[in-house]
């Protein structure tokens, strides 16, 4: 009889199919007991964690703007004329200027190929573009050169898309070098 080479064929594949199903089903929240055991519950993953610290807070005052995405690409952070205003990490100043809009006068350091870092409405820029900088080296002072108060706005770039820069920010603020 010719059938039973196709017929055994076709439940082969109907198992070989079941059991794909079978592997790509998730398993139910609770599994009953199974000889003797007790009940199972699967949890789901937690949640992924956050950024570690890599950078220091670059001016001691308070945020008083935080980030939202869209109006503000980072956070401005409080400050009295002429406070210092420090690298958050090690990188290669990048841009130093003016002529951004509503940036004022600005430093953008490179830190590696994910991160950069902007400083912005500084009254005195202390680097140069190309300088090598460290964390916690004075870079520039507070000022209000962006016209609405006295503030340094901090921005954290990574892989050139504006994230909020808290979650990278350890609570030490170290002294300028």
């Amino acid at each position: 009889m010719p059938v039973q080479p196709y017929l055994l064929r076709a439940v082969v594949a109907a198992t070989a199919a079941a059991s794909l199903v079978a592997c790509t089903m998730t398993p139910p929240k609770t599994q009953g007991p199974a000889h003797g055991l007790p009940p199972v519950t699967v949890r789901p993953a937690p949640p992924a964690p956050k950024p570690q610290a890599t950078f220091v807070r670059p001016a001691s005052g308070r945020t008083i703007s935080p980030f939202d995405g869209t109006r503000n690409k980072g956070i401005d952070i409080a400050g009295n004329m002429g406070d210092p205003v420090i690298a958050a990490a090690d990188g290669r100043v990048v841009y130093v200027g003016g002529e951004l809009p509503g940036y004022g006068n600005m430093v953008i350091v490179k830190h590696n190929d994910t991160f950069l870092t902007a400083y912005a409405h500084a009254q005195t820029i202390l680097v140069k573009e190309n300088e090598l900088v460290r964390q916690g080296q004075k870079i520039a002072e507070i000022g209000n050169s962006g016209g609405d108060g006295v503030k340094l706005h901090f921005e954290v770039r990574r892989q050139g898309v504006a994230v909020d820069p808290e979650p990278y920010l350890s609570s030490d603020l170290h002294e300028p070098r």
